[in-house]
């Protein structure tokens, strides 16, 4: 039935920093939510490779640091570059399996030069396509010391089955104009990524979805202290001030009146499955619409600008 749509909640923690292990990750992951015959399934906020926890355990912001010099080097490697085909297997999957993927990744884009990176959420479709890449706007705090803002390229939403879903990085879920962006253009299935940890997803899950009246999934990362691979350059120096836990999940689902569907989720890796009835989404709209029954856009109208920014722009 096109109304009714089977979701699952990956959360995983990344083999972390470690691109390839995470990709090999990130695949059986799909296939075993393809087992349980899933449309769309959602990964965390930068899982692949892995959330930059070593700004706030090793100095980050000390500038000319050898630690985070070679650090960010190490991340810059295990980046991904759409452009090469780097996530050609997982889009060979979704198509396999006709299920629709949102995918966290660090983004290593040609088109800016190929040394930036980027947190990127990728949507890719159930014939297997790429349909949208949206770089986070504004990395938060310390993660502006590794990842470089991007544009409004990626405000962009797609119709699956009846829904129409879009997404948003971590806490640009806080930023009212570019969620106004997505309510926008009929967006019903709000789709929200995080490092991991409840106290990200427990409030402004249900918030959207009370706000916007749609169907709200957040899906976080799991990452413990011993999940840091042997090899990690300077490791000693992150282990020195790191919690046991770093990203405890919270994945979670909250419907389209803003109650529970599902409870932020804590330290359970895995996935988490649900089943959404469009009709909610109808029904909750009869008193509240944001952008359609209850706005005034002769008052208050949002301008967004979706031109991807690129430093240099060639006439051949």
């Amino acid at each position: 039935m096109d109304n009714v749509l089977k979701v699952a909640l990956a959360q995983i923690a990344p083999v972390w920093l470690d691109k390839l292990a995470t990709l090999k990750k990130i695949e059986a992951t799909i296939v075993a939510a393809a087992k349980e015959n899933a449309e769309l399934v959602v990964f965390g906020e930068a899982l692949l490779p892995g959330y930059p926890f070593w700004l706030a355990l090793t100095n980050g912001a000390g500038w000319d640091l050898k630690v985070n010099k070679e650090l960010h080097a190490h991340y810059v490697r295990n980046a991904i570059q759409i452009e090469a085909g780097e996530l050609d297997g997982v889009c060979k999957l979704a198509k396999e399996h006709q299920m629709a993927i949102y995918l966290g990744i660090i983004e290593r884009p040609k088109n800016r030069g190929g040394h930036s990176i980027y947190c990127s959420l990728v949507y890719i479709d159930q014939n297997g396509n790429i349909q949208s890449v949206h770089r986070k706007l504004q990395p938060t705090y310390d993660e502006q010391l590794t990842w470089a803002p991007g544009d409004g390229n990626g405000l962009q939403v797609h119709a699956l089955k009846q829904f129409t879903v879009g997404g948003l990085n971590c806490w640009e879920n806080w930023m009212p104009l570019p969620r106004t962006a997505l309510y926008g253009q009929g967006e019903n299935l709000h789709i929200a990524v995080w490092p991991g940890s409840d106290h990200n997803t427990k409030d402004i899950t249900r918030f959207i979805a009370r706000e916007s009246r749609s169907y709200v999934i957040s899906v976080s990362s799991l990452m413990k202290k011993e999940d840091f691979p042997t090899d990690t350059p300077h490791l000693n120096a992150i282990l020195e001030n790191a919690p046991d836990v770093l990203a405890n999940g919270g994945s979670c689902i909250a419907g389209p009146d803003g109650e529970w569907l599902l409870e932020p989720v804590l330290n359970q890796e895995g996935l988490l499955f649900h089943t959404l009835d469009f009709n909610r989404v109808y029904e909750e709209r009869q008193n509240f619409d944001p952008v359609g029954h209850y706005s005034r856009p002769d008052v208050t109208k949002l301008i967004v600008n979706r031109e991807r920014q690129s430093t240099v722009e060639f006439e051949d």
